[in-house]
Order: C-alpha cells, then structure tokens, then sequence
C-alpha cells in the first residue's frame, strides 16, 4: 500500500490504487490503517483501497479536541468528497465501525456499509463500565495520562493490560513479570517498532500495531463517555439507509460477569432491529476478525460483489 496524505482533512491514509469499487477502511482504537495490511492486498483485486489513520491514531492530527465521532466522521466524509470523488462501501473494525456507520447515517456516499464488531449500545452510558474495552484500553489510557512517571505508553499498556487476568492466578505474576521484562528489553532496542513479546499470541500482538502513533487521549474520550458526542447510537442506527452486513465475532462473558467482546448478542440483536436493511453474520473468533480469520473476512466482503 502506498501511503499518502490529505492535507484537506488532516488524514494519512494509505492507498492500492486501481480502478475498482472504492472501499475505504476504518481502523479499530489503538492501532492505524496498517491494521489491515494482512487482507489489503487480497482485498484489492475486487477494490480501490483506502484504509485511514482516524485522528489520534498513526500520521493524521493529533488534535485532541477532534477525537470524537462528529469530526472524525466530518473529516472522512471531506476525505471521499475530495479524495476519493465517488461513493464508496465503508468498512469500520470496532470503533472505526462507530464512525462508519456514523457517516453512512449523515450521508448519501456510502452505497454499502460493513460493521467488523463495533461495540454498538456497549460502549455508551453505564454499560461501558462492563465491558472489556473500559477496564482495559480505556482506564490505561486514564491511568496513563494520571501519571508521569512511565512515558512508553506501549510498554505501560502490556504491563497493565487486563489480559493478566485470564491467566491462572498461581502463574500469573510470575509469567507477567517475566513477558514485562521480555517487552520492556525489546522496547529499549526497538522503540519505533510494533512490539514483539515471545510466547504472546500473534493475534494479540496485532493490537500493538501502529500503537507507537496512538495517543491515549484518544481512549479517555471513552472512559469518560465523551467519544459519542451525547448521540445516541439508536439515531445513528436508525438513519442508516444502505445495505449493512454486520460482522459479528464470538460473545464470551467472564466470570465476574464482564462482557469480554464489543457487545453482546442481545445488542447486535437491537442493531439489526433498528437499521433497516441489515445482515448479520457470525464469526467464530475474537474480535480482529480480519486478523484472525481473515480467509472467511475476505470471503465475505467478495461474495457482496
């Protein structure tokens, strides 16, 4: 993919330029538009490919009173309004699929729109509080900004991450001290790359791409609910008038009764209700389904041709 940038928009996007359907691809929170680097090239023999840094996340602005749905949303669609120049089929992964369908509620310029797990209802009001995405990225990211003493946002993620909590409690610092000390010496002699810890799975490493670039203020918008504007997500759903495929990933709930996906099957239950023409289709995995089964992901988004 080559990488370019919109000075119009404040977006770094990256491009495989053809003369195909346009599909412009919203990353999650975290990482950037390389997140779909695995599946691009695959992609890009059905599509024109354009896959965004939002705002806070790789190359784009890094102006924190822009992270929220309502300028992020703003600058994509002046992004396909110059840029691009046509309609397109918008792709949004978790919260990128929050701003998608954001945009496909305020504008005519996405003829179809495909939602990769966003966390629709669960990442609003109270129920963000009992979700995965709060008690790990969100309240780090509060945490982080709280303190001055670690400056390696990426290195203080892995060693605060939630994650430890779902390893067995007798191994569990010992095993937590030893990758901490694995990625803090990677961290010293690779501060510019994505991180690598040995023994971490591929998949969960994948949230670490293009982390470098993030800017936790990014994820205070949703500890403190501010992300969303006070817009709620049923008057976004509600207005969406496009064809939507919604991508939904495994739903598991942990023992303490946290929901440890972007929503439960009751939520995307009510997405389907309110968006007026809309599928749903399954996965069996977490929730980088591009990541994890991108075979199946592919399939999906060609079999819509």
């Amino acid at each position: 993919m080559n990488q370019k940038y919109d000075a119009h928009s404040g977006l770094n996007y990256y491009e495989i330029n053809n003369d195909r359907q346009p599909l412009v691809l919203i990353h999650a929170q975290g990482v950037d538009g390389t997140s779909y680097a695995n599946v691009s090239k695959r992609l890009s023999k059905k599509f024109h490919i354009y896959s965004i840094d939002c705002y806070g996340h790789g190359k784009s602005s890094h102006a924190a009173e822009s992270y929220n749905i309502v300028d992020i949303s703003n600058a994509i669609i002046s992004f396909i309004e110059n840029v691009v120049k046509s309609n397109v089929w918008l792709l949004g992964h978790s919260s990128g699929g929050l701003i998608a369908a954001f945009i496909a509620s305020k504008t005519t310029l996405c003829d179809k729109l495909i939602l990769e797990d966003p966390p629709f209802f669960s990442s609003q009001g109270d129920s963000r509080k009992n979700t995965f995405n709060y008690v790990d990225l969100s309240t780090i990211c509060h945490n982080y900004i709280m303190q001055d003493e670690q400056k390696d946002f990426v290195l203080y993620y892995f060693t605060n991450q939630y994650a430890w909590n779902l390893f067995p409690e007798k191994s569990r610092n010992k095993v937590r001290a030893k990758l901490v000390k694995i990625a803090t010496t990677y961290r010293k002699k690779h501060p510019d790359k994505d991180l690598k810890v040995l023994f971490w799975p591929k998949s969960a490493l994948a949230g670490y791409k293009g982390m470098n670039n993030y800017d936790p203020l990014f994820g205070e918008t949703f500890y403190n609910d501010s992300f969303h504007c006070g817009i709620p997500h049923e008057d976004i759903l509600s207005k969406i008038s496009c064809d939507t495929i919604f991508m939904k990933a495994k739903t598991n709930i942990g023992n303490n009764g946290l929901l440890l996906a972007a929503l439960s099957d009751d939520d995307v239950r009510h997405v389907a209700e309110v968006i007026p023409k809309c599928k749903i289709v399954h996965f069996d995995c977490g929730h980088g389904i591009h990541i994890e089964k991108p075979k199946e992901f592919i399939r999906c988004l060609i079999n819509l041709k």
